[in-house]
């Protein structure tokens, strides 16, 4: 989806159409805390992007419209453009809340009956949502969700299999999923700065540089993805944070936050139908230092006051640090899907209990 959080606050309220909208906290409180969740693509025009400090997002754009998030409404929208998917292909995975992966190859025979598919559901999705996406069509995952992303927003952009080497060469390395900033560095430190700069270095060479991660790069800038989509692929985790007003050290605060957190991630488990076997807690403390503690259970589980009782002993180790809190987080990971048969069991054991 384009710009998701700010193009649904956009829909929503007309008065912010073409207006630099910016989602995450309210820097014109006086106490604005905390990241940009998302923004438009009129913010982004001036330099403003997700995860930017809200505080240097006002510094960029003062007279933005700066809104709270309202993920009810992100997660409900979401749900339905899922639906919405799955209603071309039942080959699907949703990987995040506003990105997902369909196989067409049991729809289509060719690419041109694939793009005659993917401006069919760019459509569907404005007609019934009033929202834009961008479409990567290719003959592997890698390759398209490049492509996706290449001509944002309200993109369609098709690589049959014959261009794959030509439109990724010219591209930089940072395009390549899970080239971050320190592996750009890296890559940049032994003159490689595009994908096609990364597949023509010989493969032994790049695995000699970075060992197994090499083979992977050298396979992604290859257009090498032997990887399928399989439903529901993309849940690893389930987390929800929050920033303070101010910094604090009133733990009934800090715990009450935590609370509220636990509830939202545990509903969000429980729609999805989820279990879990990791909780995490993530804690940002004065001066944006930032830890983060995990605690796996032996069994896989659904269960809220498990994540309670567990987040409450992982906080307990910062109780005794003199410095205030500025974030606290919550995460639940080692997800799986219940099967039909266990959701079955689920509903009849919670009536007759």
């Amino acid at each position: 989806m384009d710009a998701f959080y700010a193009s649904l606050e956009q829909r929503e309220n007309p008065d912010y159409k073409n207006r630099p909208v910016i989602v995450g906290a309210d820097p014109k409180s006086g106490k604005g805390r905390g990241v940009v969740a998302g923004c438009s693509y009129e913010a982004r025009r001036l330099g403003i992007h997700s995860a930017m400090p809200i505080s240097r997002a006002y510094r960029l754009c003062p007279d933005g419209v700066y809104l709270r998030p309202r993920f009810e409404l992100y997660v409900k929208v979401s749900d339905d453009i899922m639906a919405i998917l799955t209603e071309f292909s039942k080959r699907f995975a949703q990987v995040s809340i506003d990105e997902a992966y369909l196989d067409l190859s049991d729809k289509c025979t060719n690419f041109q009956e694939a793009t005659t598919l993917g401006k069919r559901i760019k459509e569907t999705i404005r007609e019934r949502e009033q929202l834009t996406c961008s479409i990567g069509l290719a003959p592997n995952k890698s390759v398209a969700k490049i492509a996706s992303d290449y001509q944002k927003p309200d993109g369609l952009t098709v690589v049959p299999p014959d261009k794959i080497r030509s439109f990724l060469a010219p591209l930089p390395v940072r395009k390549i999923i899970g080239v971050g900033p320190k592996s750009e560095q890296a890559l940049a430190a032994h003159g490689i700065k595009t994908i096609g700069d990364l597949a023509a270095r010989p493969r032994s060479d790049l695995v000699e540089m970075f060992g197994k991660y090499g083979l992977h790069l050298w396979e992604q800038a290859n257009g090498i993805d032997e990887s399928e989509v399989h439903p529901w692929e993309g849940a690893k985790s389930i987390s929800s944070e929050t920033t303070f007003l101010e910094d604090t050290r009133d733990y009934g605060e800090i715990e009450k936050a935590l609370d509220e957190l636990i509830d939202d991630v545990h509903a969000r488990a429980q729609e999805h139908e989820y279990q879990f076997r990791t909780v995490g807690i993530k804690v940002r403390l004065e001066g944006f230092i930032t830890f983060t503690r995990a605690k796996s259970h032996h069994d896989y589980t659904s269960n809220k006051e498990l994540i309670r009782q567990y987040s409450r002993e992982l906080l307990n180790e910062f109780r005794s640090d003199r410095r205030k809190v500025r974030l606290i987080g919550v995460r639940i990971s080692s997800l799986r899907r219940l099967d039909s048969s266990q959701v079955r069991l689920a509903a009849w054991s919670s009536t007759v209990g």
